[in-house]
């Protein structure tokens, strides 16, 4: 089967070279910045020139973009998907999107004759790497067994959840979750290290208590060791966040620690610049109370 991949960003160069290294499919990758394509090409993916030379000859295309606004410009640009996929092509897009540029995109995709799938993941880099990411996915069930071979190559927890724009329902509601927990997790970590209890030692009371979780066991020691995890930026973080207020708001529903975290990722923003690293809005914690959590 012949695959196009689209974006090659922290989650999705890691989600292609699963689909080289798989072995089965021929694969063609793009990016804007084409170096990014380098690694993929010397395990044998094919380099594609442009977004039409990635899709040319696709059966199924892949994207992971960083947000709405990249996902609307590849899917209506005049370059885009819908001016150049033929129908009955698959398109699998693994972003996190909202609601409205997903119910633009399943409209125009049943007028052309295009299935489609929205599939965001969960898992992290890391998770991307070892091919084990969580796939939340909503489409039509004859589609999503048509693509999950090629799903299960990425990850190991894949779920169709329901119609189209299920699964970014489901992404955006889970990110609450992993950016309200870190926020938590340094405040009960230096309300403890304010008491006097040393900083790894607090981490440890709460990795076996009942504030044990996924957030304690991963972003606990890139907060001790003060480089507050390069996998993914703050500001990536707070489009995550705006897109989960945003929803709510369309929903009709008040969701008042999500507006909290919100508002403290866009200070963190501000603060250090989208592009610093995602715990660095531990970091404000640390300024406010002249105490820092590192050991």
């Amino acid at each position: 089967m012949n695959i196009g991949f689209i974006g090659l960003g922290i989650m999705g160069n890691p989600m292609a070279e699963n689909l080289v290294r798989n072995g089965q499919h021929q694969v063609k990758v793009f990016d804007i910045d084409q170096t990014r394509a380098d690694n993929l090409v010397a395990l044998g993916a094919l380099r594609a020139d442009s977004l039409v030379d990635a899709v040319e000859d696709a059966d199924i295309v892949m994207t992971s973009l960083p947000g709405p606004r990249q996902i609307e410009a590849v899917a209506f640009a005049d370059d885009g998907l819908f001016a150049n996929l033929k129908a009955g092509v698959s398109w699998i897009e693994l972003s996190t999107n909202n609601l409205e540029v997903s119910a633009r995109i399943k409209r125009s995709a049943e007028a052309a004759g295009i299935q489609i799938l929205d599939a965001p993941v969960s898992g992290g880099d890391e998770g991307a790497r070892a091919g084990n990411l969580a796939i939340l996915v909503g489409g039509e069930k004859g589609v999503f067994d048509f693509c999950l071979p090629i799903l299960e190559i990425i990850g190991s927890r894949i779920t169709l959840l329901g119609s189209h724009g299920a699964g970014y329902s489901a992404k955006i509601a889970q990110v609450i979750l992993c950016y309200l927990h870190s926020l938590a997790l340094s405040e009960a970590m230096m309300l403890g290290v304010k008491g006097g209890v040393d900083p790894a030692q607090m981490l440890s009371i709460i990795q076996n208590s009942t504030g044990k979780s996924y957030v304690a066991d991963r972003y606990g020691p890139p907060i001790l060791n003060g480089d507050y995890d390069p996998s993914f930026t703050v500001g990536l973080a707070h489009k995550d966040m705006k897109l989960a207020r945003e929803m709510a708001q369309n929903l009709g529903i008040s969701l008042p620690l999500c507006d909290l975290t919100t508002d403290t990722y866009a200070r963190a923003v501000e603060t250090y610049g989208f592009d610093a690293n995602h715990l660095r809005v531990v970091r404000l914690l640390e300024e406010d109370n002249n105490t820092f959590l590192q050991v």
